[in-house]
Formats: C-alpha cells, sequence, structure tokens
C-alpha cells in the first residue's frame, strides 16, 4: 500500500509538471533565450556645434554590416550617465600632473543629481581613487598623487570598461587624461577599445603632453588618444589649460546628458565573435553624428 502511494505520488509530479510546460509554451509568457539588444548613444550637432534635439525616431536609421536594422529602443530624454576618469600619473606627466586633478574636478562639478563618476589613477598600475559617487568633492589622496613609473593607458581603459559594465546606466564615459604614451599595458589597445565597445562606452580623451614634446612623438601620442575617441563616438580635446579646459569639460557633461539613445536587435543570428561594423544615419542635412563604429558579436 505505501509502495503504491509513492508511485502515485510521482505520477501526479509528473502530470502537473508536464501541463505546466505545455501551458507556458501555449502562452504568452514564452521564455526567450536571447533578448541581447545592441545600444548606440550617439551625439548629433549641427554646423555650429551645438547638440540637436527635437530628433524623431523615424528620422534614424541604423546599418549593421551595411544591412538596416529595425529600431526597437529610442529614447531622446536627458538621462543619468555613469562616467570613469582615469587620471595618468606616469613619469612622463610630472610637470602636468596637478593640471589632469584639475581637470578631473572640473568634470565633477559637471555632475547631476543623478550621474556617478569614479576617479582612477594610472602609471605601473590602476588605482582606485575614489568610487562611484554623485559627489562633487574629490577624495583627499586625489591631492597626494605623484608622476611615477610606467604608463598602462591600454589596461586603465580596460578596467574602466569593465567597471561601468557593471552600472545601470544606459549612458557611459570613460573621460582620459595623458599624454597618450602607453610604455606597459598587458591589454593592446584594440582589446581596450573592444572593452569599451561591449559595455558602449563612450571614450573622451584629453591631450596633456607637455608644450615642449616634438612634433614626431606629439603625434603619435595625439594618433592614440584620437583612435579611441573617434572610434568609440566620444572627442578628442588638444593641450589645453584654464577657461578652454573647463568649457571642454562642461561641453563633455552637457552632451552625455542629452544624447540620442538607440537600440536595436541584430538581424545576424550568428555568434561567432567577429566584428560588426554600425552606421548611424539621420535624415536631416548637415548635422554631425557621432557614435560607436562598431561592436563584437557575441561567441558561443
Amino acid at each position: 500500500m505505501k509502495k503504491n502511494t509513492i508511485l502515485l505520488f510521482f505520477v501526479l509530479l509528473i502530470f502537473i509538471f508536464s501541463n505546466a510546460l505545455v501551458s507556458a509554451q501555449d502562452g504568452d509568457d514564452i521564455i526567450k533565450i536571447d533578448t541581447s539588444v545592441v545600444l548606440l548613444n550617439a551625439t548629433i550637432t549641427d554646423a555650429s556645434g551645438k547638440p540637436v534635439s527635437g530628433l524623431k525616431q523615424s528620422q534614424f536609421k541604423v546599418l549593421e554590416d551595411g544591412a538596416e536594422q529595425e529600431i526597437s529602443i529610442f529614447e531622446t530624454q536627458e538621462t543619468p550617465f555613469a562616467a570613469v576618469i582615469l587620471l595618468d600619473t606616469s613619469g612622463s606627466m610630472e610637470t602636468r600632473v596637478s593640471l589632469a586633478r584639475s581637470a578631473a574636478i572640473n568634470f565633477l562639478d559637471g555632475l547631476r543629481a543623478d550621474d556617478a563618476a569614479a576617479i582612477y589613477n594610472f602609471d605601473s598600475k590602476v588605482s582606485l581613487i575614489q568610487d562611484f559617487s554623485n559627489s562633487r568633492d574629490v577624495a583627499e589622496k586625489v591631492f597626494d598623487l605623484k608622476a611615477n613609473g610606467m604608463t598602462t593607458l591600454n589596461d586603465a581603459i580596460y578596467k574602466a570598461a569593465e567597471e561601468l559594465g557593471k552600472r545601470a546606466e544606459k549612458r557611459r564615459a570613460i573621460i582620459v587624461l595623458s599624454d597618450g604614451a602607453d610604455t606597459q599595458s598587458a591589454k593592446s589597445s584594440d582589446k581596450a577599445l573592444k572593452a569599451a565597445s561591449a559595455v558602449n562606452a563612450t571614450i573622451y580623451t584629453v591631450d596633456m603632453s607637455a608644450i615642449d614634446t616634438g612634433g614626431r612623438d606629439r603625434m603619435q601620442n595625439q594618433s592614440v588618444l584620437k583612435n579611441f575617441a573617434e572610434k568609440s563616438g566620444g572627442l578628442f580635446i588638444p593641450t589645453a589649460g584654464g577657461n578652454a579646459m573647463r568649457q571642454a569639460f562642461a561641453n563633455i557633461v552637457k552632451e552625455l546628458g542629452v544624447q540620442y539613445t538607440v537600440g536595436f536587435q541584430s538581424s545576424n543570428p550568428k555568434k561567432d565573435g567577429k566584428w560588426r561594423a554600425l552606421e548611424l544615419k539621420v535624415a536631416k542635412p548637415n548635422l554631425t553624428i557621432r557614435t560607436r563604429k562598431g561592436y563584437n558579436a557575441p561567441k558561443n
């Protein structure tokens, strides 16, 4: 009798489970395995460089490897952003650490109530100075930073991307204050850029090269910084100080708040990890569109 009761119990469990599974398959609450959406944060400016507002979703077109994609997300409202500020404190920055620190403080001054920023410094290693917060005050240890060691620029960008990937904000930025001369990173610039792209982070780079840096070295350093900015949809800022520097950072904070966020689910089902080129078009003339140039597909 006892054995029959146990057998009946298991038969009943199987019956209930089978019906629940059929109901889930027949109903509206079907579990979808792959719902990943590709996001692009775009800064759109007019001929005078001012941000353009009021554009409609119908005016946008997204191409992936030349194939038009169906836009499923379109946001235009001001929204919070998360940013990581990277301060180069390597030996080559000896005379400009204080200027980089002042620039970081200028950026924090523009934060809104719901924005969040973290500060890292990098030389021979990447170190946290101040974790994510909306505070406009900086940690005391930022004033103790000294120029020393090698330069791990690529590793710093990679680390920033990792930390931003943990954030809930859709709009993310990496602010790099450096002379651009990487000398010791374990990561390549390509890996750093791909990491930033994977979390949809826009990279803004500020050239902190010394005024007396030679022409060839300056061009090479600026080329590195420009590459990070252009391929991520960000902005490269030449060496500047005083009012020019403050205005540049005010502009970065402003445009991060008013970007267009466009999202789509790729029509390409392959999970091969390959690079996919992105192009964003707007049906309105004389506009400048800055957004990331592509992303790596998921990989099984």
